[in-house]
């Protein structure tokens, strides 16, 4: 099962994480963060709010109890990788 070991603000909306399988990437939370119209991504525009974060059950939780699945985190960090793309569609990440 696939988890998060560390994750450290980078800038903007840029998280560096690590994961369990050893590989260690950049992940830009920057559309989610600013297109997605649900209420609960609304605080984290404020880039106070969006490092006010930890990880905790395998993967990034902010102060407001929002989490993303460790597998989309890695899946952002990682998409343009051609050897993980099968894996990507078993994930449900790309057709």
């Amino acid at each position: 099962m696939l988890s998060i070991n560390s994750a450290k603000y980078a800038d903007k909306y840029n998280l560096q994480l690590t994961f369990n399988n050893g590989r260690e990437g950049m992940v830009n939370l920057e559309d989610i963060v600013l297109k997605d119209k649900r209420k609960i991504f609304l605080k984290l525009k404020d880039i106070s709010n969006f490092k006010n974060f930890k990880v905790d059950h395998s993967t990034v939780v902010w102060f407001n109890e929002l989490d993303l699945a460790p597998e989309y985190l890695f899946y952002l960090a990682f998409k343009e990788d051609k050897n993980l793309q099968g894996q990507f569609k078993k994930w449900g990440y790309i057709a």
